[in-house]
């Protein structure tokens, strides 16, 4: 009713009018959420709700933000973005080299795509105790983990636009026969680049959080470690301070990377990509994807036999897999990932739930959306790692704190996909829903959910993995006596490396789990769509 009514108002206003209540009332609703919460904020602070080391008024946070702004603040900064910039630049052109040299040879692809995709499917975050081992704490460890959480969504991306776009076309050069150097130019780089822009607008967004993740755990410099060291002294005004500079940068990130997209790719590009069906491999060309990996094992056992790099730092792979199998039999390791997987079905109920219910409530309501949809726009663009600092000090380091962040990873996902297949669901279902005269909830259950399932279910398959990511970070930043994140980060300081390995090689086959169930209930819950 709310949007109907909404919607009802006029539109324009009369001649002798300037503005109109319903024009400017609009322009108000926006900023009702974000004032009614500064109001609530600057009356806990007066009335001594909490204490002002839990949360710090607005003016001490305004003057903290004056003084910071002096020069520490902006010296931080400029190393984060510095260390961000270097990332870039080698993370992009990586995965740009890389995913083109894959889409381009279906050989290549096949021998080594594979072995990409596999070790892909372990998170930066898992790698990170592995780095630390090999690379220290320096600068160079977050070159190398801004690297690694860079380079694999613009390898896949530029794969995917340099392979599959614009086949009938890739017919067309081919009967003209084309050189090389034209086909690249008026052919492949066209096709690929707003593939190849969409995976920069992700490595982007990765690569900030990912530092954010790095400078929290082990930096002595840059906006996430000024982060670190408020916490530390519960000068949570500083820590607000930088919650915001780094929702700011998030935002510019975002619009800047529009703007250079909508600049570069200034032509059509609809999506008529295929996905090719290789022929069908026969004998021993079957083993192709296995070559690669099979030769790095047995490189891998070499070095250690041999002896080539101290049996501290690299162990064997049979010796991974023999740590695997037996703490996986005698508990220890079961043990925590099974509390991991708690954690994280937790986190999902609780964040996925209410992204869930507010992404029905704003794509049905335009009124709601006009209301909320700003400002959770706005925390949307807050970097996940940001929030670590402030909910320790809020929930302390147990179980709760695990689980309101853990909800925190998994909330926007889910909202996100909700709200937007709710809100662009055919308006004919509207009218046929006034036509039959259906209630709320009949028009929910045959007509609202039915239409929006698949996007409901993408977004909570990408909620799940959210989750498993969240609960391995809550588990290094908030320390406790269980947990697969707690274990690899405890091996990383007693220096064990089979551990590690034995945790990433845990945590990676559990993400690709839960994908794939994922993958089969969006299948399951959406199959009479293709019925």
């Amino acid at each position: 009713m709310a949007r109907v009514s909404l919607l009802s108002l006029p539109l324009a206003a009369p001649a002798d009018k300037p503005l109109s209540w319903p024009r400017v009332h609009r322009r108000l609703l926006p900023w009702l959420l974000p004032l009614g919460l500064f109001a609530l904020w600057w009356l806990a602070s007066r009335n001594a709700w909490m204490s002002e080391q839990i949360l710090p008024a607005p003016k001490l946070v305004w003057s903290s933000a004056l003084e910071l702004a002096g020069g520490e603040l902006w010296s931080h900064l400029a190393i984060s973005l510095q260390r961000l910039a270097w990332g870039l630049l080698a993370g992009i052109g990586t995965g740009a080299v890389l995913g083109a040299a894959l889409g381009s040879s279906r050989r290549l692809e096949r021998l080594v795509f594979p072995t990409f995709a596999a070790l892909a499917q372990v998170p930066t975050l898992a790698w990170i105790p592995l780095f630390m081992v090999f690379f220290g704490i320096g600068e160079l460890l977050k070159l190398v983990v801004l690297v690694k959480a860079i380079v694999v969504p613009v390898t896949l991306h530029t794969l995917v636009g340099v392979r599959d776009a614009q086949p009938r076309l890739r017919e067309a050069a081919a009967v003209l026969r084309l050189p090389p150097h034209l086909l690249i130019r008026r052919l492949i780089l066209p096709a690929a680049l707003p593939a190849f822009m969409a995976g920069v607008r992700l490595a982007l967004a990765a690569g900030w959080t990912s530092l954010l993740a790095v400078e929290l755990l082990a930096s002595s410099e840059g906006i996430g470690y000024l982060m670190v060291w408020a916490r530390q002294l519960f000068m949570l005004d500083i820590v607000f301070v930088c919650i915001v500079v780094i929702g700011v940068i998030g935002v510019a990130m975002d619009r800047g990377i529009g703007l250079l997209d909508k600049a570069l790719v200034h032509w059509p590009h609809p999506a008529i990509a295929q996905i090719r069906r290789g022929p069908r491999y026969q004998g021993w060309q079957r083993l192709q994807p296995w070559l690669l990996p099979l030769s790095l094992l047995v490189l891998w056992q070499v070095a250690n036999q041999l002896e080539w790099v101290d049996a501290n730092i690299l162990v064997s792979p049979l010796a991974v897999l023999q740590t695997t199998w037996n703490g996986l039999l005698d508990g220890s390791l079961s043990g925590g990932l099974g509390l991991s997987l708690r954690r994280t079905l937790g986190g999902l109920l609780l964040g996925g739930g209410l992204g869930f219910a507010l992404g029905l409530l704003l794509g049905l309501s335009h009124l709601s959306e006009r209301i909320l949809g700003p400002t959770l726009a706005a925390l949307r663009q807050i970097a996940i790692f940001a929030w670590v600092p402030l909910l320790t000090a809020w929930f302390g380091l147990g179980e709760l704190a695990k689980w309101v962040f853990v909800a925190l990873a998994a909330f926007f996902p889910l909202f996100i996909a909700t709200q937007r297949s709710v809100a662009n669901l055919s308006p004919q279902l509207t009218e046929a829903a006034q036509v039959l005269r259906l209630n709320l909830w009949q028009r929910l259950r045959r007509l609202v959910l039915p239409g929006a399932a698949p996007g409901i279910f993408a977004g909570l398959r990408l909620s799940l993995i959210y989750a498993w990511l969240g609960t391995i970070g809550a588990e290094y930043f908030m320390p406790s006596n269980g947990g697969i994140g707690s274990q690899m980060i405890g091996a990383q300081q007693l220096l064990r490396m089979d551990l590690i390995l034995a945790g990433m090689l845990l945590v990676g086959l559990t993400g690709a789990l839960l994908n794939l169930i994922g993958q089969q209930l969006e299948t399951r819950a959406t199959r009479w769509r293709h019925a």
